[in-house]
């Protein structure tokens, strides 16, 4: 019998029937618990330091208080949380400002339950998700910068290899597709991950991914 280690998750929205909805099918999932509901930001605040959950699923527009400064706060005292924005709104004002203050992914509330599911579990393990469509639009208004100062050492310091994966970060790769797409194993991409944000200087794979258009054609410019 397989033991789970599960993942439990606040479910944080204005609407009781969204919620009640998202639970119903969520809980189908052996290792996915959930803890709580809030009806806003304030109280998916003042929920997490009780449930102190692994993942909170962030609506965006509610009352009181809105999701982007509800993840500003939570990721700013509780950093282990991983928010998860799922809205319906895919306006690049709230993707991008979500993502600034802390959210590790952004989905759309059509995701069909079980791809939600397994970004719930992707996002718990600290990897970016968005859904169709909402990484090329992020991407598309990255600007490329004309450089006004030299790379930092670190960006210099990036092995050919480590530009592969970075580039594959980019396109919101996961590690063992890196791993399948250049024939490594997952320990060894997981190695050259860490390595990147060592040397880009920058917290998570989102963070990778947004710097990664800025820098790539320079590096590809200096090599």
């Amino acid at each position: 019998m397989t033991n789970y280690s599960s993942i439990k998750v606040l479910l944080a929205d204005d609407q009781a029937i969204i919620r009640q909805g998202l639970a119903t099918l969520l809980e189908l999932e052996p290792d996915l618990e959930i803890v709580g509901g809030a009806s806003n930001g304030q109280e998916a605040i003042a929920l997490v330091p009780s449930l102190m959950p692994d993942v909170v699923l962030m609506d965006i527009q509610m009352p009181v208080m809105d999701g982007v400064m509800a993840t500003r706060l939570i990721h700013q005292d509780y950093p282990a949380v991983k928010v998860l924005v799922l809205t319906t709104f895919d306006n690049d004002e709230y993707v991008f400002e979500a993502l600034r203050v802390g959210a590790i992914g952004y989905l759309l509330k059509d995701t069909p339950s079980e791809e939600l599911a397994c970004a719930i579990r992707s996002v718990h393990k600290g990897y970016a998700q968005f859904g169709p469509g909402i990484f090329q639009k992020m991407m598309s208004n990255v600007p490329t910068p004309i450089p006004t100062s030299p790379l930092p050492p670190g960006v210099n310091q990036l092995t050919k290899r480590e530009r592969e994966v970075l580039t594959l970060i980019a396109q919101g790769r996961s590690n063992r597709e890196i791993a399948q797409s250049l024939y490594l194993s997952e320990g060894t991409v997981k190695n050259h991950v860490t390595s990147i944000l060592t040397r880009l200087d920058v917290r998570d794979r989102t963070q990778a991914a947004i710097l990664a258009p800025s820098i790539l054609p320079l590096l590809e410019e200096t090599h």
